[in-house]
């Protein structure tokens, strides 16, 4: 009976480890599917028939985690397109948009150049499969503070803080536990933040990614002001407004700019993002 209650009991723990380690992998991931749901609400049915036939029969919330997903790949050009993810600016100076040359060298171009391929005719069926997966994805962290983050402490990610008495780091408390402590599914969360006003909506597809990235530039300031770093309730209270403002953003936005580039009835400022 002994050895029964060990097996039982040592059972019981390694599927709780089992548990926790698959729940720990899934992190980071809500944020991007919040931004694919609200955006797949404010698709155009044009919009929606096109990019159904680009994911093979994935969701487009689906598909918002690829990009990050296929960094463990062997292959050693995803280590290359680790700096798609993101951009470093010391200052708005630093931000030259104008000089973009087809060349990818950071979130903004990545955005640029998936864009390119998305409109080009010339593109190839597996190429816009490829660059609407990623696409999805950037936008989604371009509209994350600390992607737009600074060279010296790697947006983030040397900076060093304790989060309910967790440490962690600065980009991991924003990219993944601000979200993860409303307990919520990412179908939950956007349906929360989403909005249908129209105003609201008009507004924030009236821009184009060069304002996302100066818009995250600007707000990045609180982020980075961590004061003790040790956060609880009212690191909650003081900055959830600003990460469900920019999700409810970025899926907006991510819609607009679908709809601008697979609906030739998208209006700017209506269903359509300005991409030039």
């Amino acid at each position: 009976m002994k050895n029964f209650t060990s097996v039982v009991a040592t059972t019981f723990l390694s599927l709780m480890l089992l548990a926790v380690s698959n729940n720990a992998a899934a992190y980071g991931q809500n944020g991007h599917r919040v931004i694919g749901q609200i955006a797949e609400w404010h698709l155009t049915p044009a919009t929606k028939q096109a990019i159904e036939k680009l994911l093979g029969g994935d969701l487009l919330p689906e598909v918002t985690t690829w990009a990050d997903e296929m960094r463990s790949s062997p292959d050693k050009k995803w280590r290359s397109r680790s700096k798609w993810h993101y951009i470093s600016l010391d200052t708005l100076d630093d931000f030259k948009p104008d000089a973009y040359d087809g060349e990818v060298k950071d979130v903004y171009t990545a955005i640029r150049k998936s864009i390119d391929v998305l409109t080009s005719p010339s593109s190839k069926q597996q190429e816009k499969e490829f660059y609407l997966r990623f696409l999805t994805h950037l936008v989604g962290d371009l509209h994350m503070p600390l992607h737009v983050g600074r060279a010296e402490d790697k947006g983030g990610n040397a900076i060093q803080v304790e989060f309910f008495g967790d440490k962690m780091n600065l980009h991991s408390l924003w990219d993944t536990h601000l979200i993860e402590s409303q307990n919520l599914s990412f179908t939950e969360f956007a349906r929360f933040v989403n909005t249908n006003d129209t105003k609201v909506v008009s507004n924030y597809m009236s821009t184009q990614p060069r304002d996302w990235v100066v818009e995250s530039f600007k707000l990045r300031a609180d982020v980075y002001d961590v004061k003790d770093a040790k956060f609880k309730y009212d690191y909650i209270y003081q900055h959830m407004p600003t990460v469900k403002s920019q999700l409810q953003k970025g899926g907006i936005r991510l819609a607009g700019i679908l709809n601008a580039i697979f609906d030739p009835n998208a209006k700017v400022g209506k269903n359509g993002v300005k991409i030039k």
